[in-house]
């Protein structure tokens, strides 16, 4: 299937600074007028677009993830024209949290969304996005979820705590919902009337799909060919191409994509007979964002899928890749040392924009917990190893836990690689 899409612009002409010197008798570096200093001849400079911002260190728009710990861990926000892809956690309890939440930030923002699922009815994922908390009543929310869930003031004052003194510190409060990226309680739904006033668009499989489509050999399984036609067609009928002046993002949700519910085989087999078609879709589906005003958010059960080739290549074709590993069913879940946290995240892949190659993230030792209301990103903290309660095997978890997360959580000052109370 070839995809076909003309070159979408947000830039702007930024004017001449020297025009109209000799008129005026003032140089270039003496202020202007406000006016002069927000608008020019042929314009407004910068096109606004709500929900998003340019990013300081390279000018790319950036939207919000609808967590802004996560935000800020990709270096501001996610790039318009990249895909965001979540390694699903072993039961698939806490991806969809972050699946929902950029969904949420999309209607709040008033972006298009349009969302895809073979497992879900996407009308029905809309009615559990989680209510957005704003201004004084998100601060009133979140420090009522801090204080039910707070340590005690001893374990705050550990003597250990200079170990992460110079740590940088991860942005896990409320803002002011007039800055970039909002906060959601987890426990409430959103309300109606704001469900109802957005625009989206919903794909889902089996409405698309019918029993007697017939497939050419080698290539995409039916599901993938249907769902690029599909996103293909919004972003050209609605003008997210650049064909149409566009003050609005296209926000593209894709759950469980690789699953057997798509009609792919890779988590059946390791050498299936559709091994390519999802590297295929990616790559399609990547050609596409790059050339429209959209960001896209994948989840997929990496964990299910046999082949560790195909593992690589679908990373490759991915710009932020984030993994969830939750503690659920495994030793950690009754281990005292992670008691305060659910699960680990992985900073697999960040974009290096404009460049042939991905960067990696430089923090390694991220956690993340879900409160009462809240889902939050954190610095992962060991507590020291004081009490005799803590098993033998707890304690080697401890010490492979601090090798294993790197300088920033676990290496003393003295270069000792344990950690020696």
């Amino acid at each position: 299937m070839a995809a076909v899409a003309t070159c979408g612009s947000v830039a702007a002409s930024t004017g001449s600074a020297v025009a109209t010197a000799s008129k005026s008798n003032v140089t270039s570096f003496q202020r202007r007028g406000p006016r002069a200093s927000v608008t020019n001849d042929s314009g407004p400079r910068l096109v606004s677009i709500a929900g998003t911002r340019p990013s300081v260190r390279n000018g790319q728009l950036l939207v919000s993830t609808g967590l802004p710990a996560l935000d800020q861990l990709l270096g501001g926000g996610l790039a318009v024209g990249t895909v965001l892809l979540i390694e699903e956690d072993k039961y698939n309890i806490y991806s969809p949290l972050l699946f929902k939440y950029f969904l949420a930030e999309g209607i709040v923002n008033g972006h298009t969304l349009l969302v895809a699922s073979a497992k879900e009815d996407p009308a029905n994922i809309l009615q559990e996005l989680p209510a957005p908390l704003l201004d004084d009543k998100c601060k009133k929310e979140f420090d009522e979820d801090v204080y039910n869930h707070k340590t005690p003031e001893s374990n705050i004052k550990m003597k250990i705590a200079w170990r992460y003194q110079l740590l940088p510190k991860m942005e896990i409060g409320p803002v002011s919902s007039s800055r970039f990226g909002h906060y959601y309680d987890a426990s409430k739904r959103m309300p109606q009337e704001l469900i109802e006033a957005s625009n989206w668009h919903g794909f889902f499989l089996p409405e698309k799909i019918s029993s007697t489509l017939k497939v050419e050999p080698c290539s995409l399984t039916p599901g993938y060919t249907k769902l690029l036609q599909f996103i293909q067609n919004i972003i050209y009928e609605e003008g997210f191409d650049g064909s149409n002046p566009q003050r609005n993002i296209l926000r593209i949700g894709i759950q469980n994509l690789g699953s057997p519910l798509w009609g792919d085989d890779i988590c059946c087999a390791e050498n299936g007979g559709n091994s390519h078609s999802l590297t295929k879709f990616l790559y399609v589906l990547r050609g596409l964002l790059r050339t429209s005003l959209s960001a896209c958010i994948i989840t997929m059960p990496t964990h299910l899928i046999q082949n560790k080739a195909i593992i690589a290549r679908v990373t490759t074709l991915s710009d932020v890749v984030v993994g969830l590993e939750s503690f659920i069913g495994s030793e950690r879940e009754t281990n005292p040392l992670y008691k305060d946290y659910h699960g680990l995240i992985h900073i697999r892949q960040i974009p290096r924009l404009n460049n042939l190659i991905c960067d990696e993230s430089d923090v390694k030792d991220l956690a993340f917990k879900l409160k009462r209301k809240l889902f939050t990103i954190e610095r992962l903290h060991l507590p020291p190893d004081l009490s005799d309660t803590v098993s033998r095997s707890s304690k080697m978890d401890l010490a492979e836990s601090a090798k294993r997360l790197g300088p920033g959580c676990g290496m003393m000052a003295g270069g000792k690689k344990h950690l020696d109370f």
